[in-house]
């Protein structure tokens, strides 16, 4: 043990001075507009670097026990039912739109509202949303409250008599399914937007739609409709972990005011809640290495190596960003699973499953500052389209409120306010999941200094993230 100690401190402090080496150009996919930098790209690495490993020391000193694994929540107003039916009714009216929009309006992507809706509105303005105010895809989720709606016809038909029908008893959900059907559908969005060549269809976007909420509706008879939504609903699991973020949190129909971060430590860690999240950092990581100097070198031979074995030109882009996409998935485990290896040279009577679990919640931050970073250009000034999209859905020159002729006001903010915005975002982030980690280390390691140790290779984990976050945002800005 004593050896794995030696050899684990300045195994972490070089992967540390590894992380924060001068971050090469890269392209960003979503962001708009390019400006000279204020300052060189590598200084801000080296300054978010610093900015982690001083407040790494200051946990150290000033962070002595353990104090998010127990939540502070203070009762603020009772919300009951009426949230749910109304929010519902809302989110049912919109997919019917969406679904509507993409089936019989234009097949001009930027004219008609489905490929904004979903790309701009759904992907990235529910993240905002719930990293604000808690679990807002739980009330407005279409399938759960059209599920909820004929459970509770059929409960007050049944309660009526009359011979009503009665719903089967749902069935135990297996526990090694886990969180897998949600890191498959997150893949495989993840796969529609970075590398389908037909993303932006309206038609196959509502068809999709579609096809997702008729098996979010089986999943739901199946296995219950609670259930299914906290751990097979891809879409809700993934909204789910950013809102417990949120300084919000509503149970049995009372809003909870809470420290921001406090829900993390306490989430349910299944089998595949480790996949999802690297899913998550490298469906984002991809989408900025993707236009990228490395990717765009490496893809032309990937391209022709699929072409060679007799896939067509389209098909062979497509299986070439596929793998470009898995490979980001896998680069992300692999740096978690480096900073949780390095844990073990602290205890290793921890197995390595043990620990990526405990200290999964901590990649939550990360995924949320890396979704926001990535897209928040995106939100600002494609968001805006959404004002004249909802006048004209179908984009068949309708004005149905007075708002078709609205335009995007690119100058809103300046390119460089959002680099700044970025780098500020990304910061957070990091040092919210530094302070998740260094929280869960002094609770399960023995001893203060054994704490302090392992979480010097999270530290390390940190710093790398923050720097490939920076890489791939940095050409979009230069």
């Amino acid at each position: 043990m004593t050896r794995h100690r030696r050899i684990g401190l300045p195994a972490a402090l070089a992967v540390v001075a590894l992380a924060a080496a001068p971050p090469a150009p890269a392209a960003a996919h979503g962001l708009v507009g390019k400006v000279d930098l204020p300052v060189p790209v590598w200084l801000f690495g080296w300054a978010a670097a610093v900015v982690l490993i001083v407040s790494f020391a200051a946990l150290g000193l000033l962070w002595p026990s353990p104090r998010l694994q127990r939540p502070r929540e203070r009762r603020l107003i009772p919300l009951g039912t009426w949230v749910d039916v109304a929010g519902g009714a809302l989110g049912i009216a919109v997919f019917a739109l969406v679904v509507v929009s993409g089936l019989a309006g234009t097949e001009v992507p930027t004219a008609n509202l489905t490929p904004t809706f979903v790309y701009v509105v759904f992907w990235v303005g529910l993240v905002v949303a719930s990293l604000l105010f808690g679990d807002v895809f739980r009330v407005l989720s279409p399938w759960r409250a059209f599920a909820r709606a004929v459970a509770w016809i059929v409960g007050r038909a049944r309660g009526a008599g009359a011979g009503a029908a009665e719903l089967p008893e749902p069935l135990a959900y297996p526990r090694r399914l886990g969180h897998w059907p949600a890191v498959v559908t997150i893949a495989a969005f993840a796969w529609l937007e970075l590398v389908s060549v037909d993303r932006e269809d309206p038609r196959l976007l509502a068809l999709l739609a579609l096809v997702y909420a008729a098996v979010q509706l089986v999943g739901m008879s199946v296995w219950g409709i609670e259930v299914w939504s906290r751990r097979g609903d891809g879409f809700a699991v993934f909204f789910g972990l950013f809102a417990k973020i949120a300084p919000f949190t509503r149970r049995d129909g009372v809003l909870y005011g809470r420290r921001p971060l406090d829900g993390l430590p306490g989430m349910e860690v299944l089998p595949g809640t480790v996949a999802l999240l690297c899913v998550m950092i490298g469906s984002t990581t991809f989408d900025g290495a993707s236009e990228g100097p490395l990717w765009t070198g490496i893809a032309p031979d990937v391209q022709s190596l699929f072409a060679d074995l007799g896939l067509g030109a389209t098909a062979a882009g497509e299986a070439a960003f596929t793998v470009g996409l898995l490979a980001c998935f896998g680069l992300a485990a692999l740096v978690y699973r480096i900073g949780i290896e390095g844990m073990r040279t602290v205890d290793r009577e921890r197995s390595a499953g043990e620990l990526a679990r405990s200290f999964v919640h901590t990649l939550v931050p990360i995924a949320a500052a890396y979704a926001l970073a990535h897209y928040v250009s995106l939100l600002i000034y494609q968001g805006q389209a959404v004002g004249f999209l909802l006048s004209d859905p179908l984009g068949d020159g309708s004005d149905l409120l007075g708002t078709a002729n609205w335009t995007i006001d690119y100058t809103v903010i300046s390119a460089t306010g959002i680099w700044y915005l970025q780098i500020i975002v990304i910061l957070l982030g990091h040092v919210g999941a530094l302070v998740l980690a260094h929280d869960r280390a002094l609770a399960i390691f023995r001893g203060g200094r054994s704490a302090i140790r392992s979480q010097l290779w999270m530290l390390g984990v940190m710093v790398a993230f923050t720097c490939l976050a920076l890489w791939l945002i940095s050409a979009a800005n230069r």
